[in-house]
């Protein structure tokens, strides 16, 4: 391939797991090639980190604002931005490159305050650059699978949403990098299982069934002594057209790594999915037995192999749906550099869908400061 999309990255440095996981993705299906990033909060882990990645040193940047403006004006500067940070730099960072119309990647949550997160959906409206989340999740082909059945009627209107994502990795204090800025409120926003992986759970229910969520009521603790945001939230969930859902997600739940789950049913039938066994959909006609259906495998529809490698029985998981993201996002912005009409099988998460995420947040943390009381989330 010879017309590689140059991508920069900022943050994700030597020691910052996602930006690995992000520079995986981006090459797996050879649409990217990293040529610039603004790699650490200090210039000196940026420098290193930069040269570790083989970087030319003209392209290693002590901040983001610096690298947004030089990128800009070179001939062949950045197209596209990765932002790999911590939650509270998302606003600032993504600013800077979307009022200068290079697209953005962007990890989740989309900004650590709903205000920041109203000023750069206005901010990414006013670009003519694509702005793309990393719900990654959404990029499973089961996933996309499950999404289709339930938009063709399979199951029948839906009644109820059931979706969990419960880890143990917070049980006890701890005090290396990941989570400490993930358990300060300045850094992660007021959430925090809500935010880090709530939003996960909450954008996953979203995109599967096609509803949107109306109001909730959520039951937040923080169980670890002298913890400032959530590590456990139970969430009763109200979508718009009458369907019923409970939300869980922990990072107390020993026994649990990355164990995000989805059931959802209708009228006629139901469905279910879990992110540890990926390529595996379980569908229940009504008054039926089980039904598996597998990826690449007999059952699947176009939803699901569009996204697919390999045969089924070779599975694809974490990184593969990642790369989903980032191959979508590729088609999107070829499509933009041609001045032609997407393909409308192309699908990713958009910055509105960001804008929800953080309103979910917001109206968690709103909610169970008044004893879980009924909110409606904020426009």
């Amino acid at each position: 391939m010879t017309d590689r999309i140059r991508l920069g990255m900022v943050g994700g440095g030597n020691d910052a797991f996602i930006g690995g996981v992000h520079r995986i993705a981006s090459r797996i299906d050879d649409h990217f090639e990293l040529v610039a990033g603004a790699l650490s909060s200090t210039p000196e882990k940026s420098q290193a980190s930069g040269a570790a990645l083989g970087l030319a040193p003209d392209r290693i940047y002590d901040d983001f604002k610096q690298m947004a403006i030089r990128e800009a004006r070179l001939k062949n500067g950045i197209e596209v931005v990765s932002i790999v940070t911590p939650n509270h730099v998302h606003y600032a960072a993504a600013r800077e490159f979307l009022k200068r119309g290079i697209h953005v990647i962007c990890d989740k949550p989309l900004t650590s305050t709903l205000a920041d997160a109203k000023k750069l959906v206005k901010a990414a409206e006013a670009s003519e650059a694509l702005f793309v989340l990393t719900h990654n999740y959404t990029g499973y082909p089961m996933v996309r699978q499950a999404r289709e059945m339930i938009a063709a009627g399979q199951i029948g209107g839906v009644r109820v949403v059931q979706v969990e994502y419960p880890q143990d990795w917070l049980t006890e204090e701890q005090d290396f990098k990941q989570a400490e800025w993930r358990t300060d409120p300045a850094r992660s926003g007021a959430g925090g299982s809500t935010g880090d992986i709530g939003t996960h759970a909450h954008n996953l229910a979203c995109f599967v069934t096609g509803l949107e969520l109306e109001a909730l009521a959520a039951d937040l603790q923080a169980f670890v002594p002298g913890r400032q945001v959530d590590d456990n939230a139970h969430v009763m969930l109200r979508f718009k057209g009458g369907a019923r859902g409970m939300l869980w997600s922990s990072q107390v739940a020993p026994g649990n790594e990355n164990a995000l789950k989805i059931r959802v049913y209708g009228e006629k039938g139901g469905l279910e999915w879990a992110q540890e066994d990926p390529n595996y959909l379980w569908h229940t006609p009504l008054g039926e037995p089980k039904r598996l259906i597998t990826r690449n495998g007999a059952g699947a529809g176009d939803a699901a192999g569009r996204l697919s490698r390999v045969p089924p029985g070779h599975p694809e998981g974490y990184l593969e749906g990642f790369a989903n993201i980032y191959t979508e996002a590729a088609h999107a912005i070829r499509a933009k550099r041609a001045g032609i009409t997407l393909d409308p099988e192309v699908q990713f998460p958009s910055i509105h869908d960001g804008l929800k995420g953080v309103a979910f947040v917001d109206a968690c943390v709103r909610s169970s400061a008044r004893n879980a009381a009924w909110v409606t989330l904020a426009d």
